[in-house]
């Protein structure tokens, strides 16, 4: 290629660059950019101090919690159980999240309209610094906002049958650090969910770009003493959002 050929192919890739730029009417960014449905633990220790803690102690407040299930919820669990038990380790994604875990967050109720809060499916969330972007869907987020998710307080991440598909761990890890910074939080719960197998997960904030995370024990739903667990856990988690907003509006 000549020189005099190469400026001009230089300047049209300039001048297309700028184009760009007047249509979305901001600098192209050469930050990098990881989608949460990719990103997996290397890229998390690429742009972020994160580190795994044993400790199971994080989780004694949240599993050793006074909540009681009437005789009907736990009916509920076992007809559930009755009906799709033997079935979820064979369910795909969608066929597990209608079928067995949906129900069950319905059954929940994150739906609470007095206090504007809600659950969604395949939310969007993106969170940006000068250094990185991590954006993407979410699988399931409980959230401020009727209309659209707005304040993340809960994530689940993952349907899958297996961890051998895609590991969910580096992608709800990215989604409750993006949480955490864009609500200035500095802990946050989630979980995971790979066929009948569910983790529960907490990240908390140690410093500037310094996080910690801790992963419980396995709770499996097939096994309805696991399961009324998994419920419980949940509902506290539904508390706890709902305490946190009333904090929020009195603050």
């Amino acid at each position: 290629m000549s020189e005099e050929l190469e400026l001009i192919l230089l300047r049209e890739i300039e001048e297309l660059k700028r184009e760009l730029e007047k249509l979305k009417g901001e600098p192209i960014s050469h930050v990098p950019t990881y989608q949460y449905s990719k990103i997996n633990f290397e890229d998390l220790e690429n742009i972020f101090d994160i580190e795994y803690s044993e400790e199971r102690t994080a989780f004694e407040d949240w599993f050793k919690n006074s909540i009681e299930l009437s005789e009907d919820i736990i009916t509920f669990l076992k007809e559930l159980l009755d009906k799709e038990g033997q079935y979820i380790e064979y369910y795909y994604e969608e066929d597990l999240k209608i079928k067995f875990i949906s129900i069950i967050l319905n059954k929940i109720n994150f739906t609470l309209k007095d206090k504007k809060i809600k659950d969604f499916y395949e939310a969007k969330l993106t969170y940006k610094t000068d250094k990185f972007i991590l954006t993407g869907t979410i699988d399931y987020v409980v959230s401020r906002g009727l209309q659209r998710a707005k304040i993340p307080y809960f994530f689940i991440q993952e349907f899958k049958k297996s961890i051998k598909n895609d590991d969910p761990r580096p992608q709800l890890l990215a989604e409750l650090v993006s949480a955490i910074e864009l609500n200035k939080f500095k802990s946050i719960k989630g979980a995971y969910v790979i066929g009948s197998i569910w983790n529960f997960v907490i990240l908390e904030k140690l410093g500037e770009n310094k996080y910690q995370y801790f992963v419980s024990e396995n709770f499996d739903s097939t096994k309805i003493g696991d399961l009324k667990g998994i419920y419980r856990n949940l509902l506290f988690v539904k508390d706890e959002i709902i305490k946190t907003v009333e904090n929020f509006n009195h603050g």
